[in-house]
Formats: structure tokens, sequence, C-alpha cells
């Protein structure tokens, strides 16, 4: 078949891959797994993409141990959260819910805590790590909205705004002194308060997993979009479409850890190819 407008910004090699894969997903209800090259498009920097920074997260012992590992947190996570409060839904995720709408996607499992995919439209969302835009009390377990935080914070730390900081993915920023930083408390119990986002070191909620285990159980593909595959929790899934026999689609720019298990890899970014899926799909 030839596809048109949607693909000029895509190579040869990745036109013809895209074709290859439509003609693989006619027909197949679709289960998507998303990772944050989706996002890029929406001005939410690559963790892992061609180019970003090489970086060491804090992890969940270091937070809970230590007051200035908090501090640290905090203040670059209320930096991080300004601007993914600004960003908003790209062409590729309102394509996605497109897709969903029309019967092609099953659900979206994403490995993203921008809370981006909801906003676009999609119905059908797991959110492996969590969303920036919740926070949780680790002692009584009491639930604040994001917003209502960040004008604690901005309260507390009216300096914060004009500190020397450096954005990085995921939410957060480095910021340079954080030793006058004032943590936010639970104002129910006193307690600390944590966004609830999956940090390094901790593991996927089981009901999360088996939510998004349960969306790829109940599809025909699997479409892997803007993920490297590095974190654990994406490899199993595309164990689970290989045990159960379905073709696994990857689109990311550059190599992941599953290209071998791919039936079909196509090196490009997700937002044009998306574009060329809902043309083909949704006809």
């Amino acid at each position: 078949m030839s596809i048109a407008a949607p693909l000029v910004e895509l190579d040869a090699a990745a036109r013809a891959a895209v074709e290859q894969a439509i003609e693989l997903l006619r027909g197949r209800r679709v289960a998507v797994l998303t990772g944050a090259g989706v996002s890029t498009d929406s001005g939410i920097p690559d963790y892992r993409g061609v180019g970003a920074p090489v970086r060491t997260p804090m992890t969940y012992s270091q937070f809970l141990a230590d007051e200035p590992y908090r501090k640290r947190y905090w203040a670059g996570s209320h930096l991080g959260w300004e601007r993914f409060a600004a960003a908003g839904p790209n062409a590729g995720h309102r394509t996605l819910a497109d897709l969903e709408h029309g019967g092609v996607v099953t659900g979206v499992v994403t490995q993203n805590v921008d809370g981006l995919h909801v906003r676009a439209g999609s119905r059908r969302v797991v959110d492996l790590h969590g969303s920036m835009d919740r926070v949780t009390c680790l002692h009584c377990g009491q639930t604040f909205d994001r917003g209502a935080i960040a004008e604690r914070i901005a309260r507390l730390n009216p300096w914060l705004s004009d500190a020397d900081a450096t954005m990085n993915p995921d939410g957060d920023a480095e910021v340079a002194d954080v030793s006058r930083f004032q943590v936010p408390e639970c104002s129910v119990c006193g307690g600390t308060l944590k966004p609830d986002i999956v940090f390094f070191g901790e593991f996927v909620p089981p009901v999360k997993f088996e939510e998004a285990r349960g969306i790829v159980a109940r599809s025909d593909a699997l479409l892997v979009l803007g993920s490297s595959l590095v974190v654990n929790s994406g490899i199993r899934l595309v164990g689970l479409a290989a045990k159960k026999r379905i073709p696994t689609i990857i689109v990311n720019r550059g190599e992941t850890k599953a290209d071998a298990r791919a039936a079909l890899k196509i090196d490009a970014g997700t937002t044009e190819t998306l574009a060329a899926f809902r043309e083909a799909l949704l006809r």
C-alpha cells in the first residue's frame, strides 16, 4: 500500500517499516506501552534518549533516610512540576486517544508520570510509575493534589523561583543550593510527603502491573512507543506478548533492549509514525 502526507518527515527506511507495521496491526486489538519519547514533542526531555545527560537519580531509600536528600528532591521536583504543569498533550497523545476511541487501541500502559495521555482523552490508562499530579503522606496515607502542595512550597520558599537550577527529565531539576529549602509536611499528621511516583529502588505496585498485564492479555499486538525498555516492567510486558505469541512493534529513536524480540522495529519519532497509523487504521 501507499502512505501519504503524514510520512513526509520519515526517511525511506522508516516509511517502509511503517507500511509493514500497518499491515501487521490492521484488524488487531493493540495494547500500547509508552515511554518518555512520546512526550518529547510536548517539551518534556527524554531521560535516556540520544543526547540526554547522564544522571544518577535519587533512590527511594535516600529520600526516606535523610532530610537533605528530601530538600534536594522537593526543590528540584517543584521546579520540574512547573514545567510538567505547563506542558500539554501533543499530536501523538491525541492520536492514541483517537485510536482508542476508534476501537483499535485497547489501552495505554505508560512509564511516564506526566499525565498527558489522560489529558489527551485516552480512557484506559495504566500509569505504571505513578503520576506527578498526586502527593501522598507516607505516614497516614492522605492524598493531596500536587497543585496545592506546589502553592505551599512557593509560599514557604519564595526565593526558589530565582534559584540557580538546571532542568532535567522526569519532572525534576538540579538546584545548586537547597540548604534553606523548607520541606512541606502533611497537613493532617505532620508526616513525610512523597509524590505518587515510583522512585528508583521501588517496585511497581502489583495492582498496577496486573492492570497492565490485563491490557496486553486482551490484545492481539503490542505497540511500544518511545521507550528504550531499560526498566524491567516494560521488558516483562514484551515477554508477556511473546508468550502470548502476538507481535511486538517498537517505535523508538535508537536501540532498545527488546529490538531482537520485536516483530518489527521502526527507528523514528512517535508523533509522525502515529499520524500514519491513524490515517491507515481509522479509515
